[in-house]
């Protein structure tokens, strides 16, 4: 049963949803909250009422603030003691899970990021992600801890973005942005871009340096506040381990305390002895720098062979007939798998061919890597921080 109030009272360790577009007031917003030690949820404006309904019901919050009231809920649950946010996950596997971050563990992810970029405190940052998305969030919450300058788009708009971040400015993006960066072909000097959520193509990497900016690439889950590891190197803190199938575990002061009131999936998520199971694969080179292959669930098994989906992509989006592409597995009566290009042509009229695609990434992939198959969609289904969702490929 709902009762509306004209304002909030006091809800000490209860959860506060807020249900709000992105936009500047999110700054000063997420730093009342911060500092007066509110738990909140962020809610993805985006998102159906239905989908919104599904996450406020699983979360059980004591009241839901949008732009225009504040509205009580009966039933709410407090979150575990110290808790600052909960963030939903993307959800590519399925329903998205509940993460409560700890003040401490946030506070630790923000400062270790800064000082591993090393600009001054007050450094200007441009939001361009939902803050309903653990990086998006991150960049508000650089203010409220940092002190730090913070703009923020309501969408993203490359050119408004290159405006905005004359002189110097950081980032935090996933790889659709920076491709879409690329196609306006202006100088890109004084971004620093940290880059997230999927691997980025080499073919937009170099021209985006070309232009100018710098690329950070991070690797990190929402369970761990975000990115632990800048290109390749974990935080201060953070440390890295591969268990006996190259599966990437983690552990530090960033880690999540758990799924909201899901104890069965907490207590999945970590090893024994406390380390956090990723669900990606990866290795670890001698100086201790991380390269992530991609998700367990993902690789394709041709004949004896592993082929990982995001390494064949970045290649297959450098070709200049693409616009997006996926990769997936097929059924092979011989290999058991086979490698399948599912692609979005940039021009419907010229379409790329399998021999094309072949032909292109012949001399940067093994042979059994390349596509075998080639699929012409007008859309890659992907989630709102740009991850391929493959279970609807079909």
């Amino acid at each position: 049963m709902l009762e509306r109030f004209a304002s909030l009272p006091d809800v000490g360790d209860e959860l506060v949803v807020i249900d709000r577009p992105p936009g500047p007031a999110w700054v000063d917003l997420v730093r009342s909250l911060w500092l007066e030690q509110v738990p909140f949820l962020p809610l993805d404006h985006r998102l159906t009422a239905r989908e919104k309904r599904a996450i406020v019901d699983r979360a059980a919050p004591t009241a839901i603030r949008d732009d225009r009231e504040e509205t009580l809920l009966s039933g709410g649950r407090p979150v575990a003691p110290g808790v600052a946010v909960v963030v939903a996950t993307s959800g590519v596997g399925g329903e998205p899970k509940l993460v409560e971050l700890h003040r401490v563990a946030i506070a630790v992810a923000v400062r270790a990021g800064a000082a591993r970029l090393d600009p001054s405190p007050a450094a200007p940052w441009i939001c361009t992600l939902t803050p309903a998305h653990v990086g998006g969030l991150l960049v508000l919450l650089r203010a409220a801890i940092l002190g730090s300058r913070v703009t923020v788009h309501e969408r993203f708009d490359p050119e408004r973005l290159v405006r905005d971040g004359e002189g110097s400015a950081f980032v935090s993006v996933v790889p659709a942005m920076v491709r879409r960066l690329v196609e306006i072909e202006a100088s890109l000097g004084g971004l620093t871009l940290l880059v997230g959520g999927d691997a980025l193509d080499r073919g937009t990497a170099g021209a985006a340096r070309s232009r100018g900016a710098r690329l950070v690439t991070t690797y990190g889950l929402t369970e761990t506040c975000g990115g632990f590891a800048y290109d390749g190197v974990p935080l201060e803190g953070m440390r890295v381990r591969l268990d006996a199938q190259g599966a990437i575990e983690v552990t530090g002061p960033t880690m999540m305390e758990g799924y909201r009131l899901d104890g069965s999936a907490t207590g999945a998520a970590f090893t024994t002895d406390g380390w956090l199971r990723t669900g990606d694969l990866g290795t670890i080179e001698d100086d201790g720098r991380l390269t992530v292959h991609g998700r367990a669930g993902n690789v394709i098994r041709s004949g004896a062979e592993k082929v990982w989906p995001e390494e064949v992509e970045r290649i297959l989006a450098s070709h200049p007939k693409v616009a997006d592409v996926a990769v997936a597995g097929r059924p092979d009566p011989e290999w058991g798998e086979h490698v399948a290009a599912i692609v979005v042509p940039r021009r419907i009229d010229d379409p790329p061919s399998l021999e094309e695609l072949r032909g292109h990434a012949a001399d940067q992939l093994a042979r059994f890597k390349l596509p075998r198959e080639l699929q012409l969609v007008p859309a890659i289904p992907r989630t709102a921080t740009g991850k391929v969702r493959r279970a609807s490929l079909g």
